[in-house]
């Protein structure tokens, strides 16, 4: 009898996302005799903590991925792994060049997590610039009559500005546009021009964004280039009646230095779904200030986000078991390695499904 394609599932989706993955693996997995799937914990303990070992993925052709950490160590010895399918489209917890070395393609979800991520921005800047919370307080604290003292913020003739300029942040620009903003501006190196135009994004430096927007989002991977980026300098170009807000990764933005800006007052506001140290601990100083909206990394969690999130990651695994690339791709240069085509061709003498 062959050996089945086996998947493994990391186990942090029954502690993270409890019961949003089980249904989707059953309804695409089950109907399958040729592919078995088991959830696994991580084994591996260093200075920075958990990650998963050789020995937690030795036995699995594919995994499907949480939030778990995979190190260069993760990938020693490893003969049969040919896929890491992330439910999500960070992966900072994953050495992508030790991936790419061991001949592990790694796939991401971004057409799951387009939408919900840019509603996710809409969501805080509307919440910021009508001071919601601030009017649901006077409600709770009867003070009613103060409300003429907590006006609101029209975003028509505002200046929209984003740090990158990706998948996400162009679904952001899409959902303001009925909006009437101004202008709206980006930084980023890699934009695509055909987005741009059909954007009509001013393309301009980091200065411009922070110097001249009403509003600044954070929308670009986190990377060593990208970490700690938003400091106190960026901060200090900003407007006093500008608002931030980041629903990207959290050491993207230097968070003492943007606690330091609410606290004087240098900022009107800053909306955050992630920060640097998850979960924030409640006491945290960002927890006592007025002039923040915080939310647990999960503001875009929509049940569209777990369905889809799940069917496809499933789908880039499926991909691969096919012998094809999975749509989106982080380390494409892996497709072409040797090492990994005979990983491929050992799949299709298994089931011979190319």
């Amino acid at each position: 009898m062959k050996e089945p394609f086996r998947i493994g599932v990391t186990a942090d989706f029954k502690i993270g996302i409890s019961g949003r993955i089980e249904p989707v693996l059953h309804e695409i997995f089950d109907p399958l005799p040729n592919v078995t799937y088991e959830f696994f914990d991580s084994t591996g303990q260093d200075e920075v903590g958990k990650f998963v070992t050789p020995a937690d993925v030795a036995n699995f052709d594919a995994v499907l991925a949480f939030a778990p950490r995979f190190s260069a160590q993760s990938f020693t010895e490893n003969q049969r792994l040919a896929v890491i399918a992330r439910w999500g489209v960070g992966y900072d917890t994953i050495d992508v060049p030790a991936c790419t070395a061991a001949n592990v393609l790694l796939a991401i979800t971004i057409d799951a997590v387009r939408r919900p991520v840019a509603e996710a921005i809409v969501t805080l800047l509307h919440a910021l610039s009508t001071r919601l919370f601030e009017k649901d307080r006077l409600v709770r604290q009867g003070r009613w009559s103060e409300r003429a003292l907590v006006p609101s913020v029209g975003l028509r003739g505002k200046v929209l500005g984003s740090v990158g300029l990706g998948n996400i942040g162009s679904e952001m620009f899409r959902l303001l546009e009925p909006f009437g903003l101004a202008r709206k501006l980006a930084a980023d190196p890699y934009a695509n021009p055909a987005r741009v135009a059909e954007l009509g994004i001013e393309m301009v430096d980091l200065e411009t964004v922070f110097r001249e927007a009403d509003f600044v989002t954070i929308n670009c991977p986190l990377m060593d280039e990208t970490r700690g980026m938003v400091n106190a300098r960026l901060i200090g170009l900003m407007k006093p009646t500008a608002y931030l807000i980041n629903t990207a990764r959290g050491p993207i933005v230097n968070q003492a230095d943007l606690v330091a800006a609410l606290q004087a007052g240098q900022i009107a506001g800053a909306g955050l779904d992630v920060f640097e140290q998850e979960p924030l601990p409640a006491d945290h100083p960002l927890t006592q200030l007025d002039n923040v909206i915080l939310a647990p990394h999960a503001l875009a969690w929509t049940d569209e986000l777990y369905n889809d999130n799940g069917a496809m990651a499933c789908e880039n695994i499926l991909s691969v078991f096919r012998g094809e690339t999975p749509k989106f791709t982080v380390n494409q240069t892996v497709r072409t390695q040797p090492a990994f085509q005979t990983k491929l061709a050992q799949l299709a003498e298994r089931w011979n499904n190319r």
